[in-house]
């Protein structure tokens, strides 16, 4: 029994010298060792994510479009949007010009995608619709449009620094569209994951854009990419997890998204994306 005794007590007293350590380090600076370990330390941000990651060398501001037709308007629809896409284009006095349009091909069913580009930002975007909305004929055409809808949304866009700035192409291709729905307060760390990933993506000129909300669903990045063919896609997509460092940016980019989707898309014939 005695020795018993003997080992508690010195058990006692290495425990008392273990949390006498611990609150001395604890204590002698914010910036210890141990207290460090328990205290999480925010890394404020100077400036919005926003201004962080899209380019400053540009002032783009870029609307997604997702329109649900009726399936049977879905040709009437495709010819009507290109007429007025075509007359926007022609007409210098609208800062706006369409990027890209497609129907879903997988994915949602009897879509139409497209993407405008705002050169200006928001003051080109309000420029743009003010004179939309006095113009008769583009008035008529909505009308028109809304007996084919289903429903439809929209998202403003900005595009990140490190992507390309997507620029017209030749055909055929198909396009793939792969959304992100990220955690909020990751979309930091997204960017600089992918800053360092996207030269793994870049050799067969597949990377076409890349953007992050800023007004409608928030915190949801659109990477586009496009490829010759489904089989292309499979092989393009393969050959990245060949390459050192793409599967360091796939561990690391996972934990921050709460759910993703992916449509493969055909541009309409109007495209400037073909």
């Amino acid at each position: 029994e005695g020795g018993l005794e003997e080992d508690q007590r010195g058990a006692f007293v290495k425990l008392s010298f273990i949390l006498f350590l611990c609150r001395s380090f604890s204590e002698s600076s914010d910036k210890g060792w141990f207290r460090s370990l328990f205290v999480h330390k925010v890394d404020a941000r100077k400036d919005a994510h926003s201004n962080l990651l899209s380019k400053k060398e540009t002032s783009n501001l870029y609307k997604i479009q997702f329109h649900n037709i009726k399936p049977e308007c879905l040709e009437a629809y495709n010819t009507l949007e290109a007429e007025v896409q075509k007359r926007l284009h022609q007409d210098q006095d609208y800062p706006c010009e369409v990027v890209g349009s497609w129907n879903t091909w997988y994915g949602e069913q009897d879509q139409a995608v497209h993407i405008w580009r705002y050169r200006g930002g928001y003051p080109a975007l309000t420029e743009c619709l003010t004179k939309l909305n006095n113009n008769k004929e583009y008035l008529e055409f909505r009308k028109e449009r809304a007996k084919m809808l289903i429903s439809r949304r929209n998202q403003l866009l900005l595009e990140f620094s490190f992507w390309n700035e997507p620029l017209p192409r030749p055909g055929p291709n198909i396009y793939e569209m792969r959304t992100y729905y990220l955690k909020p307060g990751t979309m930091i760390e997204w960017g600089n994951h992918w800053a360092r990933a996207i030269k793994y993506r870049q050799e067969n000129n597949e990377a076409v854009g890349g953007f992050f909300s800023q007004i409608g669903d928030l915190y949801v990045v659109h990477h586009l990419w496009a490829y010759e063919n489904l089989q292309s896609r499979e092989d393009t997509r393969n050959t990245a997890w060949q390459k050192e460092g793409w599967d360091a940016n796939v561990y690391y980019t996972v934990p921050l998204i709460r759910s993703m989707e992916s449509r493969i898309m055909i541009p309409t014939k109007s495209s400037p994306l073909q």
